[in-house]
């Protein structure tokens, strides 16, 4: 039995990972379009500085999958305390906001504790994101700082996104809310408050680790795009640059808006490409920047919800470690979403660098373009799915078919929804589990 993966990300290589145990699997095929795997668990270099696409960290409460990552990196793994805030007004307030509202001026503070004990949307069943942040929190947390926040990185209007990615946030205690205002700073998300993260080699780290545990069964084939898939009686062909593969079973990662096109189905239903063309994703551009003065401090990441700073989050790199850090400088990585043919995208690399120096200045991290030793930006096409209010029925209709033609979908964007690292790997071991 032969089984072809397409794709190279997490995803893929940790189900190869798990299948290569199935005894009556004699081949693994990896296809890769890049010319090297971990899609977005790359790990780039600039200047001596490692950096990820976007902050990822190692936690999870599935204690599995978190005890089988962290034994993949072995002695590579250094533990860290989370230390992230939010900037509102050049003021760091703890992550998350409705924790830490003594940090606010006095008016901000009660707009949000009033909005929240007096709230008139409490009774109300909620049928998107915007309605579950008004009923579980009130106007003043929702509109200082959750509505912006999340208009800010989804592009896309929060009464427009259902509930999948927030009905899991628990509703504060009164309790909590009130210390919070009064002085009390509150931790939350205990699961986490820890993380750890390799002590060199970036994300990619895992990539490599998982790598060197693949044996013999299986191929990985990097430079492979795949532009047509058939399936012919009981064996599927695929398509990759000039070569043609057969294979019995297949697991897609790739993008499955781009894998409904590539399939050949003569009797594929004009619903399943109307509901792949309309899923909607973000993209992402990445900035490193390295300045000269660190007004950080001891802080990992800091999400800005201000309209007029570009980025939504920016990270400090040294926080990870001596090998994440250059001497006499700081290192921060700007993220900033976007979407095809909005202004970001249509924006030059020049005008971005000048967007996020002035979000630097803004929010107190440089006092001029001066400051700046060096910049690297980089973009990606797929980085965020959003769970826009046909999400559900689209992608239930996808999974449907292809469930059918017995073709598995895995991943972020191969399953279309929202999985960190964690999350991904427990649905590829659960995949496999179900592979006879």
């Amino acid at each position: 039995m032969i089984y072809t993966i397409l794709g190279g990300g997490l995803s893929a290589i940790s189900a190869a990972y798990f299948l290569q145990e199935n005894k009556s699997v004699d081949k693994i095929l990896i296809l890769e379009k890049e010319d090297k795997l971990g899609g977005l668990c790359r790990t780039f270099n600039t200047n001596g500085i490692e950096f990820d696409v976007g902050p990822h960290i190692i936690f999870s409460k599935d204690k599995e999958i978190l005890d089988l990552m962290n034994g993949l990196l072995g002695e590579n793994l250094e533990r860290h305390r989370r230390s992230n805030r939010i900037i509102h007004k050049k003021k760091f307030v703890q992550y998350p906001f409705e924790n830490d509202l003594s940090k606010l001026p006095k008016e901000d503070v009660d707009y949000c504790v009033n909005g929240f004990l007096h709230n008139p949307y409490e009774s109300y069943e909620t049928k998107n994101m915007l309605q579950f942040f008004l009923k579980t929190f009130g106007e003043g947390i929702t509109n200082i700082y959750l509505r912006p926040y999340n208009e800010k990185i989804w592009k896309f209007d929060p009464s427009f996104m259902d509930v999948q990615m927030v009905e899991r946030i628990p509703k504060p205690p009164k309790e909590d809310i009130l210390k919070s205002a009064q002085g009390e700073t509150i931790d939350g998300y205990l699961h986490q408050l820890y993380f750890t993260y390799p002590k060199t080699g970036g994300t990619e780290a895992l990539i490599k680790a998982f790598i060197s545990r693949l044996g013999s069964k299986v191929k990985i084939c990097t430079n492979s795009n795949v532009t047509c898939v058939e399936k012919k009686g009981n064996k599927y062909k695929i398509k990759a640059e000039n070569q043609i593969f057969e294979t019995d079973r297949i697991i897609s990662t790739m993008p499955v808006n781009e894998f409904c096109h590539i399939y050949k189905d003569s009797n594929m239903p004009e619903e399943i490409i109307n509901a792949s063309d309309n899923l909607k994703y973000n993209s992402i551009i990445i900035c490193i920047i390295n300045v000269k003065p660190d007004y950080a401090f001891e802080n990992y990441a800091f999400m800005v919800a201000d309209k007029n700073v570009i980025f939504h989050r920016i990270s400090k790199l040294d926080f990870m470690g001596k090998y994440y850090h250059k001497e006499n400088s700081t290192t921060y990585m700007a993220e900033i979403t976007y979407r095809k043919n909005d202004l970001n995208d249509k924006s030059n690399n020049k005008q971005i660098i000048e967007k996020i120096m002035d979000g630097l200045k803004t929010i107190g991290f440089i006092n001029s373009e001066d400051d700046i030793n060096f910049y690297e930006i980089k973009r990606f096409e797929y980085a965020y799915v959003i769970y826009d209010l046909n999400h559900r029925k689209n992608m239930d209709l996808i999974k449907e078919y292809f469930k059918k033609q017995e073709i598995y979908l895995n991943g972020r964007f191969g399953s279309f929804e929202y999985l960190n690292m964690d999350a991904i790997i427990r649905q590829s071991k659960n995949l496999i589990e179900t592979i006879k």
